[in-house]
């Protein structure tokens, strides 16, 4: 049996992604040494970014399973190390380059990141539960997305999105756990148990910032925040912090709630925002004899846009009525989002489609240096 090359095992460790930062371990500086003796039993050093990382079973099951997929390994053995302060000090230049300054990447000049700001006149609509799905729909389609629970007093993705894990802090620097390719970060991560928070503005707007600029996101294609409902401290602050970010208004049909959900849209005409759109949920109920139930009446998401479009003066588009459907409140309740656990439901072709509709919309280049200059 021949003994495994040092190309084919660096090329092995070359496909296992780190969880937390989604790029090749070799590619970060994470494997300190790998070979294999006469035998080909292999032994690899990884590097851990600090000691007590929460993913260090899945990069030793990861690692393990990449090298014995080689051939000639007839075992392998993974040992962990940490990070010295001088590597973890040249992963983090690595990654947002050397000397850089602190502050929100999603403002600076090249980036094409589309920041939707998912917002509603009032509780009860289902905002948290379509930031979720839409965001999952995007990631399952192969785009870089994110999420920021940025309603501090009412939290809700970290269960929405199964997640219990916590992020990972290397110095100054925050790494959000993933779930189904979705990169999040909540306030929800940072309590005990179901310890409600009392904060006032401005240490909302603190909160905000921090998850804006310490959090390592990476190059995302999309990143939705999930906003508090109406229009108070975090949604001034958002404007804020992130000037470019879109509304997207989610509402119920009942008109009533239109009325309530019109003034979530019409802050962008104060902030300077656009809006991305409105979603109208729980928009029917189909009966076991296929007909429709109207519970919560009909042509609010219409009458929304229509009364948006005037106040902004730009046309607001309704991008989708999604159902009721129990599907959708029981992934909630399991962290499985129902694009991913029930696709062909109504209610998740409805979100997918909406999903669609934003992925569509090209990341705009306005403003931006293309690195060309007239000869």
């Amino acid at each position: 049996m021949s003994v495994p090359s040092a190309q084919a095992l660096d090329a092995a460790l070359g496909t296992v992604i780190d969880p937390e930062l989604r790029r090749p371990v070799t590619e970060l500086g994470m494997v300190e040494s790998v070979a294999s003796d006469g035998a080909g039993r292999v032994r690899a050093v990884v590097l851990l970014t600090i000691a007590g990382c929460p993913l260090r079973e899945t990069i030793t099951a990861d690692a393990t399973a990449a090298l014995s997929a080689v051939e000639g390994v007839t075992g392998v053995d993974v040992e962990l190390k940490v990070m010295s302060t001088e590597q973890r000090t040249a992963l983090k230049e690595q990654l947002k380059g050397a000397g850089a300054a602190r502050g929100i990447p999603f403002n600076e000049p090249g980036s094409l990141t589309r920041v939707y700001a998912v917002a509603s006149g009032k509780g009860g609509v289902g905002k948290s539960s379509v930031t979720v799905n839409l965001a999952c729909a995007m990631a399952a389609k192969g785009l870089r997305v994110g999420i920021v629970d940025a309603d501090i007093y009412g939290f809700s993705v970290p269960a929405l999105m199964g997640i219990t894990q916590s992020p990972t802090r290397v110095d100054e620097m925050i790494l959000p756990p993933v779930a189904y390719g979705v990169k999040v970060i909540s306030i929800g991560m940072f309590v005990t148990g179901n310890q409600p928070v009392a904060w006032r503005g401005p240490m909302l707007h603190r909160a905000l910032e921090q998850f804006l600029t310490d959090v390592y996101f990476g190059d995302l294609d999309a990143l939705f925040l999930d906003l508090p409902p109406g229009t108070g401290d975090v949604a001034i602050s958002v404007a804020q912090l992130l000037p470019k970010a879109e509304i997207l208004v989610v509402t119920t049909p009942q008109p009533a709630a239109a009325d309530v959900a019109e003034r979530a849209g019409a802050i962008a005409l104060q902030t300077g925002q656009k809006v991305a759109g409105v979603v109208e949920n729980m928009s029917f109920l189909t009966l076991p004899d296929g007909s429709t139930m109207e519970l919560f009446g009909s042509g609010g998401g219409a009458i929304l846009a229509g009364r948006l479009s005037q106040t902004v003066n730009a046309p607001v588009e309704l991008l989708g009525r999604i159902p009721l459907d129990v599907a959708l409140r029981e992934g909630g309740d399991t962290g499985a989002p129902i694009v991913l656990s029930t696709p062909e439901s109504p209610a998740a072709q409805a979100l997918i489609g909406i999903a669609d509709k934003l992925a569509a919309r090209p990341r705009g280049l306005a403003g931006l240096k293309l690195g060309m200059s007239p000869k």
